[in-house]
């Protein structure tokens, strides 16, 4: 019985570290305070039991909290993410909708608890006056990632939310660790020049003071970009030329350059002439954007760019002991070979 006691006191010692306030965070009755990632302070119900989610990439932070089920409301569909689908198949019964906005009578129908929207989303004044608890969500690296899963396990409000969020937390520290470890000590000419680029029609590519920059600079490569600052900025062809990357990785979305409008033009590009030109991988949502899967874009690209120094990276394996342990699902050899290649399921 000691023993007993003993591991629960442990249990809501770390609750209580992780949200402040234990009896605030896990009321079963009445209401919580959460705070979102803007800062504003919302009123959220003891049990959120129905929500509706504007933000694509959001998804995949409720489905590793194990709360995908939970989702009434959704804006991804099966055709752009049918790995989402597959392993939620729940969401082909939520309301869907085109775009991020939503009806807010049709989510009162729906009985939504909570509805989590991108920070700054216009649509937000509407759901507050519907009476619809809204919470604006943000995040543009690894360290704000962390804290916004934090926040979405503090508004579910339950034990095993709270302790998903710790153990995702836990192994994306490992893993930004253990690779950076490996690729410190490398001089400036060991790191390759890598170029992101997110769509080929139109043209745009990944700046510095971005998650994508964070995975490359860990992965033991420099951003060709990083003149540039931000995220999906539009640029000219000529620039790539001129930056004359050693890798291009092209989003799972982001078509592919022999059917691009520049097909001839970059030829020129040695990381083509060299065939050093890859897709990223993709699953419920792409791995080098803003969902969970961003821990696994970090052993991805250092074995892509280092590989005499990650030979010990099993891309199949990590897959899917990824997603047994966060999503829960099953990956076979083959599924997981498939999202390697930003395939969806076959």
């Amino acid at each position: 019985m000691k023993v007993i006691m003993n591991s629960r006191l442990r249990l809501i010692a770390a609750f209580s570290l992780l949200f402040g306030s234990f009896p605030s965070a896990f009321a079963a009755d009445g209401v919580r305070q959460i705070t979102d990632d803007t800062g504003k302070t919302v009123t959220v119900p003891g049990q959120v039991r129905h929500i509706a989610d504007a933000w694509y990439a959001h998804h995949s932070l409720l489905m590793t909290l194990g709360a995908g089920s939970k989702i009434v409301a959704t804006v991804n569909h099966p055709e752009s993410r049918p790995w989402m689908f597959r392993l939620q198949p729940s969401l082909a019964q939520a309301l869907s909708v085109h775009g991020i906005t939503f009806n807010s009578e049709a989510l009162l129908a729906r009985q939504t608890d909570v509805i989590f929207v991108p920070a700054g989303d216009g649509d937000a004044p509407a759901y507050r006056q519907a009476n619809i608890p809204t919470l604006e969500m943000r995040f543009t690296d690894y360290p704000s990632l962390k804290k916004s899963l934090l926040t979405t396990a503090a508004v579910l409000g339950t034990p095993d939310a709270a302790a998903r969020a710790q153990a995702y937390n836990a192994y994306l520290d490992a893993q930004l660790t253990q690779t950076t470890q490996r690729t410190a000590s490398l001089a400036p000419e060991q790191r390759p020049t890598v170029l992101h680029i997110a769509s080929l029609h139109p043209l745009k590519i990944d700046g510095s003071d971005t998650l994508i920059d964070q995975w490359i600079q860990a992965a033991g490569g420099r951003n060709a970009a990083a003149a540039i600052k931000g995220n999906l900025h539009e640029i000219s062809p000529e620039m790539i030329l001129a930056w004359q990357p050693d890798i291009i990785i092209l989003g799972a979305d982001a078509g592919s350059i022999a059917d691009s409008d520049y097909a001839a033009l970059f030829t020129a590009l040695k990381a083509v002439q060299q065939k050093r030109v890859y897709r990223n991988p993709a699953g419920v949502f792409p791995w080098d954007r803003y969902g969970t899967e961003a821990a696994l874009q970090i052993p991805w690209a250092a074995k892509l760019l280092h590989p005499d120094l990650f030979p010990q990276n099993d891309m199949v394996k990590i897959t899917r002991d990824f997603y047994q342990r966060f999503f829960d699902y099953r990956l076979s050899d083959a599924e997981a070979m498939r999202m390697l290649k930003g395939l969806g399921p076959e």
